[in-house]
C-alpha cells in the first residue's frame, strides 16, 4: 500500500522533478541499506551526499546510474534528462590524447571524430562514411565548438596548451581523472554525479572548478569530504542514516546546525516521554493491587501502552565512525630537526639553494605556498625519504620521524594483507602485539575479515586509514603529513583532528583543507621561490599579516620576490633627509603603489586578455548556434537572398571563432608563463 502511494505521488510530481525515487528499498543478504526511500531532485538542485562509512552512498549512486536495481520501488527520469558520473577511479587510458578524452562526450561523437582523422591521414574510405556526411554530422554534434570549450575547461583544471595533444597514458592517474572531469563539464549533462571530485585537484584547479560549478546549468549531487567545497556549492544536504535519506536545507554548516538542533529536540522528547512513562508506571506499581484505585491503575497502564506505541527513540550513536588517539611518543630534545645549507634540484630546476630551517619540540606548522614551490619536497627532506644533494639534515636527540605520504601507496606494501602490513611495525616497535594491532585496526574500521584484505584492493580512504594505523603502532615524535585528509570522509577528518589536538609531538604538514588547518596549525611557513617565510601565529594570523585575502586562495598565494608584502623593501625615490626615519611622505606612498602595480601589471593584463577572449568565444558560439538554427528553418528559404546572407554571416563567425581560439591559446600560455 505504501509503495503504491509513493508511486502515485511520483507520477503526480513527474512533471516537476528531473529525477524521482519512489519507495526504494535495497538489501544485501540480511543487511538493509535503504527501506522505502523517496527522493526528488530538481534541475537547479545542488546537493551534497553525506553519511558514515557503509551507509550506502555509492549504492545510491549505482541505483541512479542503473548499474544496480532496487529490490522495491522505482526511479523515474524526466524526459530528455541525462546524467554524467565521475567515479573516484578510472580505467587506464589507451592511445587517446588529453583533448581526445575531454571531447569524447558520446560514443557517436568519438567515432565520427576518429573517422574524420582517419580520412585526414589518408585512411581507406571503404570502412568510412562519405567525407561530406562525416563533416556535416561532426558539425551537427557541435564538434568545432566542443574542442574550443574543452581547451578552456582543461586549462582551468591545470593543463597547459602543450598538454592537449599529449597521450593521456603519459600522465599520472590523477591528471587522467582531470581529463575525464573535463569531459563531463564539456558535455553538460542535466545531472552531475560526482564522487570525491576534488581528490585529484590541487588547490588552484579546485578553486576554478568550484567557481565553474556555481555557474553550471544543470543539477549536482556530490560526495565530498571537503567542507569548504560543500559550503560553497550546496543548497541542500542528503544524509544517509538509519536505512533512509534525510534531506536538509542549506550548506554543510547549516546541515550540522540543523542536525544538532534536531538531535537535541529528539533527545529532550525521548527523556520527557520516558519520565512520563516512569511516572505512570510508579502509580501502577503502587496502587494496582488496591481495589479502590484499580480502575485508575488500569487506565494508566493503557496510557503507558499508547505512549510506547508512539515511542520517541533516543538518538543513536554511529558505530561505524573511526575512533583513535595517538599514543604519546617518547620525549625528545628541544631542537627536533635542523636543515643547513640545503641544495635540492630536479634536473635543471633548482628547488632550494642554501636552505636553512629549524623546528622545535611541540610546534605545529603548516606549509603553504604556490603549487610547485617545493612544499612536498621540503617535507620529504625533513622525513629523510629523499637524499639531499648538498647541505646537512640533523635530527635532535631521541627524535623519531614518521612520514605520511600524499600517495599512500608509497608507505604501503600492496602485496601484504592489512594485518600483515600492520604487523610490519614490529620492526620499529618491539612492543607491537597481534592484540594491539587488531585493536588499532578495529578503531580504524578494519574489523573481522577486513584485516585479511589485500592492500592492493583497498579504496583511497582505506589506504589512508591503514597508513594512520601504522603511525599509531610506532608513534613518531616528529610527524610529517602530506595532505592527510585526502580520501577521508568528514567524520574521519574530525576523528583525526581530535587525535592530533592531543598529540604532544612535533607536527609539520601540508593541507588544502582550511577547516583542518584552522583546527591544528599554530604556525605557518610560506614556501615560495626557494625561500621560507615564517609566521609566528595561526592561519588567521597569516591571513592578516600577509594580506592574502581569500582564505583558500591564500594557501597557494605567491609573492613576486618570495617575501610577504610587509617584508618587502619599498621601491621608491629616496626620502628627503629630514623625513628619513619618520612617517612616509605622499610621494613615497605613491611610488610604492606604482611599483607594486608595475610588478603585477603583466600578469593582470594577460589574465584580463584570457577572460575577454573566453567571453568573446562564448558569444561567437551562441551566434553560430543561432545562425545554424535559422538556416535549418524551411521558411528561411522563402525570402530571396536571406539564406545567402546568413551563410556569409556564419562563415565570418566561424572564421573569427577559429582566430579567437588561437588567440586564447596564446594568451593562456603567456599568462601561465607569468605565473610560473
Amino acid at each position: 500500500m505504501q509503495l503504491a502511494i509513493a508511486r502515485a505521488r511520483a507520477r503526480r510530481q513527474a512533471g516537476r522533478f528531473m529525477l524521482t525515487l519512489a519507495g526504494i528499498s535495497k538489501s544485501y543478504g540480511t543487511r538493509t541499506l535503504f527501506e522505502d526511500v523517496s527522493l526528488f531532485i530538481k534541475r537547479e538542485d545542488r546537493l551534497g551526499l553525506v553519511g558514515p562509512n557503509g551507509a550506502g552512498k555509492s549504492t545510491l549512486f549505482n541505483l541512479i546510474l542503473g548499474e544496480e536495481a532496487p529490490d522495491e520501488g522505482e526511479l523515474t527520469w524526466e524526459r530528455g534528462a541525462d546524467f554524467g558520473f565521475l567515479p573516484q577511479d578510472s580505467v587506464p587510458p589507451g592511445e587517446d590524447t588529453i583533448l581526445d578524452l575531454a571531447t569524447a562526450i558520446t560514443p557517436e561523437f568519438a567515432e565520427v571524430r576518429d573517422q574524420l582523422r582517419a580520412l585526414e591521414r589518408g585512411g581507406s574510405s571503404a570502412c568510412l562514411a562519405p567525407e561530406f556526411d562525416l563533416h556535416h554530422r561532426y558539425e551537427e554534434l557541435g564538434g568545432y565548438n566542443l574542442e574550443t570549450k574543452a581547451k578552456i575547461v582543461l586549462s582551468g583544471l591545470g593543463f597547459r596548451p602543450a598538454d592537449f595533444d599529449r597521450p593521456a597514458r603519459t600522465f599520472s592517474g590523477g591528471w587522467v581523472m582531470r581529463a575525464h572531469l573535463a569531459r563531463l563539464l564539456v558535455r553538460e549533462p542535466a545531472l552531475l554525479l560526482l564522487d570525491e571530485p576534488t581528490n585529484h585537484l590541487d588547490l588552484e584547479a579546485l578553486l576554478w572548478f568550484q567557481d565553474y560549478l556555481t555557474r553550471y546549468p544543470g543539477g549536482l549531487v556530490v560526495i565530498s569530504h571537503d567542507r569548504a567545497f560543500l559550503n560553497a556549492l550546496c543548497t541542500g544536504i542528503l544524509e544517509l542514516r538509519d536505512q533512509t535519506v534525510y534531506r536538509w536545507t542549506g550548506d554543510y554548516d547549516d546541515y550540522l546546525r540543523q542536525k544538532e538542533d534536531h538531535r537535541a529536540q529528539q533527545e529532550a522528547a525521548h527523556k520527557t516521554q520516558q519520565r512520563e512513562i516512569a511516572h505512570l508506571q510508579r502509580f501502577v506499581d503502587r496502587f494496582g493491587a488496591k481495589a479502590s484505585l484499580a480502575s485508575r491503575a488500569k487506565s494508566k497502564e493503557k496510557q503507558i501502552e499508547r505512549l510506547k506505541a508512539v515511542a520517541v527513540e533516543a538518538p543513536e550513536e554511529d558505530l561505524r565512525r573511526i575512533s583513535f588517539k595517538f599514543p604519546q611518543p617518547p620525549r625528545c630534545g628541544r631542537r627536533v630537526v635542523n636543515l643547513a645549507g640545503i641544495r635540492q634540484a630536479y634536473g635543471e630546476h633548482v628547488v632550494y639553494r642554501d636552505l636553512n630551517f629549524e623546528a622545535e619540540r611541540g610546534q605545529r606548522i603548516v606549509l603553504v605556498g604556490p603549487n610547485g614551490a617545493g612544499k612536498s619536497t621540503l617535507l620529504k627532506i625533513l622525513a629523510g625519504v629523499v637524499p639531499i644533494q648538498a647541505g646537512v639534515r640533523e635530527l635532535g636527540d631521541n627524535v623519531r620521524p614518521g612520514y605520511f605520504a600524499q600517495n599512500r601507496a608509497d608507505n604501503l606494501n600492496l602485496a601484504h594483507t592489512v594485518f600483515e602490513e600492520a604487523m610490519e611495525m614490529r620492526a620499529e616497535n618491539s612492543d607491537v602485539t597481534e592484540q594491539m594491532a587488531r585493536a588499532i585496526l578495529g578503531g580504524l574500521l578494519f574489523r573481522k575479515d577486513d584485516v585479511h584484505k589485500k592492500v592492493s584492493v583497498l579504496s583511497g580512504g582505506e589506504k589512508s586509514r591503514l597508513a594512520l594505523a601504522k603511525l599509531l603502532l610506532a608513534p613518531p615524535n616528529l610527524l610529517l603529513m602530506d595532505e592527510p585528509t585526502t580520501h577521508l570522509d568528514i567524520p574521519s577528518i574530525d576523528a583525526l583532528v581530535n587525535a592530533l589536538k592531543a598529540y604532544t609531538g612535533t607536527l609539520i604538514f601540508i593541507s588544502h583543507d582550511v577547516y583542518f588547518i584552522r583546527q591544528i596549525a599554530q604556525r605557518v611557513l610560506h614556501v615560495h621561490s626557494g625561500r621560507l617565510t615564517p609566521y609566528a601565529g595561526d592561519y588567521d594570523y597569516y591571513l592578516d599579516k600577509s594580506r592574502a585575502g581569500n582564505e583558500r586562495a591564500a594557501l597557494t598565494a605567491g609573492f613576486t620576490d618570495g617575501r610577504p608584502p610587509e617584508a618587502r623593501a619599498p621601491v621608491a625615490k629616496p626620502a628627503p633627509a629630514a623625513a628619513r626615519g619618520g612617517p612616509k611622505t605622499k610621494e613615497q606612498k605613491r611610488a610604492e603603489a606604482e611599483a607594486r602595480a608595475a610588478r603585477s601589471a603583466p600578469l593582470r593584463e594577460a589574465k584580463a586578455r584570457v577572460a575577454a577572449l573566453e567571453k568573446e568565444i562564448a558569444g561567437l558560439e551562441t551566434k553560430q548556434a543561432e545562425l545554424t538554427a535559422q538556416l535549418e528553418q524551411p521558411e528561411t528559404y522563402n525570402e530571396a537572398g536571406k539564406a545567402q546572407k546568413l551563410n556569409r554571416e556564419l562563415a565570418a563567425v566561424v572564421d573569427r571563432l577559429a582566430a579567437a581560439t588561437r588567440e586564447w591559446e596564446a594568451a593562456s600560455t603567456k599568462a601561465s608563463e607569468f605565473e610560473g
